[in-house]
């Protein structure tokens, strides 16, 4: 079993990763000019399709933090770090989803105690209608028949996905900051309570399998839900990840997903465990997962209150990277300790993305609060991509960043703004 994940509740806080030295060069040094050294600067493919002069722009950021510029990267040099969201980022869909419904499909979930102890913020309405759609016959710790029972299947796959019963109640109330953690993301592994990671991994292995070899634009039914069900990971992404490793950089998965079903996608694009970074559940002495999560900045072992979501990014990567402790990691830090590259596609990942010091990659999702940022450009540095397979078409209409597109810690939305206070004027999807 892993040590960095706890061998049971009484140890509020387990050891976590080992700090990894990293940091992104303190200015952007200009790559050398021989055909010698230009020789060995690696290369992302030219036969990979990128919109605009994206390509040239991320082959400039990788000229001037890696190897081609800083030839003693890895030998005593510090590396720059390029960190990456996941899901819709990497791949195309969402293998948290893929995972989910391979499992209803397969009757994988157990049947808990009591829904309402899955999660501290679930409303007594989610759990009648929890306990009503799945029934009481079958015995706690015992798999619920959801590859069967199209209800309880509806019920868990409707609060997964939009935080909410069939019916319509809200699933989650209470108070938690709304730029650390969301519910409905929290709860994913807490539905998995009693499994182990490798039986959670061999769950999400077959979805893996499953989803590659479906065609692109499969779909699938999970209770009465129809949902994508194929995934392909992108070329790009790929190629890129691979350029950047030749060029010193260390690389890094910071996914909102469950980190079992996260690290089993991970690897096969060159990413080991050490350098993916998602919920990390607590485990009890028998090493099953717990409806408990590890925590970030002098959060200590939670119900999901510190998750790798919006700024619980950053304190994930200030935390489990740069070595940050306590609440400090949930603030940007010097251009030494930040990331050179972030890559995301959602509002989730904005905060990292923007701490980047060298690029800021964006597959455009039409995130409001993501995509004001990156058309504003304040900084020069946002790269802005249509998605590589099935692309979203042009948004109608303006993002109100001038007004509603800030995610506020309490939930409210608000305006986007600058480092200075002024506000980010409304902008207009340009890239689709």
């Amino acid at each position: 079993m892993r040590t960095r994940h706890l061998v049971a509740l009484t140890l509020a806080t387990a050891a976590s990763l080992a700090a990894v030295p990293a940091a992104s060069s303190a200015a952007a040094a200009t790559p050398a000019n021989s055909r010698t050294t230009a020789a060995h600067c690696p290369q992302l493919s030219k036969k990979l399709k990128w919109h605009g002069d994206n390509r040239a722009k991320l082959q400039r950021m990788i000229d001037e933090r890696g190897r081609c510029a800083h030839p003693h990267l890895g030998h005593g040099g510090k590396r720059p770090v390029a960190a990456f969201d996941w899901d819709n980022t990497i791949t195309k869909n969402d293998v948290t989803d893929a995972t989910i419904a391979w499992s209803l499909r397969h009757d994988k979930i157990l049947r808990p105690k009591s829904w309402k102890s899955t999660s501290k913020w679930m409303t007594d309405a989610a759990h009648r209608a929890l306990t009503k759609a799945c029934g009481t016959k079958v015995p706690v710790g015992a798999p619920l028949p959801t590859s069967t029972d199209t209800d309880c299947a509806d019920e868990i796959f409707e609060i997964r996905e939009d935080g909410r019963t069939m019916s319509g109640a809200a699933a989650f109330a209470g108070t938690w900051d709304h730029r650390h953690t969301v519910p409905q993301y929290a709860w994913v592994p807490q539905i998995f309570a009693g499994h182990t990671v490798p039986e959670l991994e061999s769950y999400a292995a077959k979805a893996r399998k499953e989803a590659l070899a479906a065609p692109v634009g499969a779909t699938q039914t999970v209770g009465t839900h129809e949902i994508p069900g194929y995934v392909r990971y992108y070329d790009q992404q790929r190629d890129l990840i691979r350029t950047l490793k030749k060029a010193g950089f260390d690389v890094y998965i910071v996914s909102a997903g469950s980190e079992p079903v996260t690290e089993v996608w991970s690897r096969s694009v060159g990413i080991d465990r050490a350098h993916t970074v998602a919920i990390r559940s607590v485990l009890d002495r028998r090493g099953r997962i717990t409806t408990w999560n590890q925590g970030c900045g002098g959060v200590p072992a939670n119900k999901g209150e510190a998750i790798p979501y919006i700024d619980g990014k950053r304190c994930w990567i200030n935390q489990e990277i740069y070595g940050v402790k306590g609440e400090a990691a949930w603030q940007k830090q010097d251009r030494a300790h930040r990331i050179a590259l972030g890559g995301g596609d959602a509002d989730t990942d904005v905060t990292f993305v923007g701490d980047a010091t060298g690029a800021h990659l964006v597959l455009n999702r039409n995130k409001a609060e993501f995509m004001c940022r990156a058309y504003d450009n304040a900084d020069g540095r946002w790269v802005v991509n249509p998605m590589f397979i099935e692309p979203l078409p042009r948004k109608s209409g303006a993002y109100p960043c001038s007004t509603a597109a800030y995610n506020e810690h309490d939930g409210a939305k608000g305006p986007v703004r600058h480092a200075d206070g002024s506000v980010v004027p409304d902008q207009r999807d340009s890239v689709y």
